[in-house]
């Protein structure tokens, strides 16, 4: 389905333009979807505290029925800080701010397939990002996305002192780099052509605390991440195995997590430092097509 023209009639529209944001609660434990803003208008002052504030309690907030331009995405993101420029995906022409992505019917491999958290590679990981919808297939595509804060609440309390003496080394190098390159198949690399690329970037390393203090909020979050979390700093691989796969197992508990299904006019925006997220690969034969803006952060304590 293209998102090719405007979703809403002229009396919805009116109603955002004239009403107030408003945040409800998605799921038990984590997301919420935001009502009364239209996003193709600048955010007054009201609604971007209300936003703000909604992706600080949250985690991930969810918007429907809106139709913007690569301008007002743009613009939107930029509310809520500087944008990132990603190394790795393909940007949309004319917008290098905006990153493509994109599964074509024919390819078997999608972005983002695994739990994960965005950036933790680079010394001061994003803030969030902002997913705008624009193709999608008749059925699946869901994302996935689950509360790294309520993950840690839920540990006992002896491994809670255990985790927070400890910092863990993150990498983009094992992933988008030279190396991983190397590893895969002709068939994987013809797959994801002209949707990632620029692997000699590769090059981030980052040591952060597991427990991480959130900077805004000041909530205490388990932040380690399947995707791009190698081991604990002073412990071998093997040493840290053990450990990580049970704070992994641990964190993907159904009941800290949310699935959201994409529909024509929807927007994600979480954040990046309490959330996990997972794109599902269930709609092969069909295109998805997303536009993703990354937010710098701020380091972490």
């Amino acid at each position: 389905m293209a998102l090719n023209a405007d979703l809403r009639s002229p009396e919805s529209a009116a109603h955002l333009r004239n009403s107030a944001a408003e945040a409800h609660a998605f799921s038990p434990n984590v997301g919420a979807e935001i009502s009364g803003v239209d996003l193709s208008q600048p955010l007054s002052d009201r609604d971007y505290r209300t936003i703000r504030q909604a992706l600080l309690d949250y985690g991930v907030i969810f918007f429907r029925d809106q139709n913007i331009t690569p301008e007002q995405h743009i613009a939107f993101a930029e509310r809520f800080g500087p944008i990132n420029i990603n190394r790795f995906f393909t940007h949309i022409e004319g917008y290098p701010q905006i990153a493509e992505v994109r599964k074509e019917p024919e390819q078997k491999i999608n972005i983002g397939g695994g739990w994960h958290t965005d950036h933790s590679y680079d010394q001061i990981p994003a803030l969030g990002s902002v997913l705008v919808a624009r193709e999608l297939p008749e059925q699946g595509g869901d994302t996935l996305f689950a509360n790294m804060a309520l993950a840690y609440e839920t540990l006992s309390p002896g491994l809670k002192r255990t985790l927070e003496g400890l910092n863990a080394v993150h990498s983009s190098r094992h992933v988008f780099g030279a190396a991983a390159a190397a590893k895969v198949t002709a068939e994987t690399a013809n797959d994801l052509k002209n949707r990632l690329g620029n692997s000699d970037a590769a090059t981030q390393d980052s040591l952060h605390p597991v427990v991480i203090r959130h900077p805004e909020s000041g909530k205490k979050i388990l932040y380690v991440n399947p995707g791009f979390t190698l081991k604990f700093e002073g412990w071998t691989a093997d040493e840290s195995r053990p450990l990580l796969k049970f704070l992994y197992n641990h964190a993907m508990r159904p009941e800290f997590s949310c699935r959201f299904q994409w529909r024509e006019g929807s927007i994600a925006f979480w954040d990046n430092r309490s959330t996990w997220h997972y794109a599902l690969n269930d709609y092969h034969g069909s295109r998805r097509l997303m536009h993703r803006i990354t937010i710098e952060g701020m380091p972490l304590v």
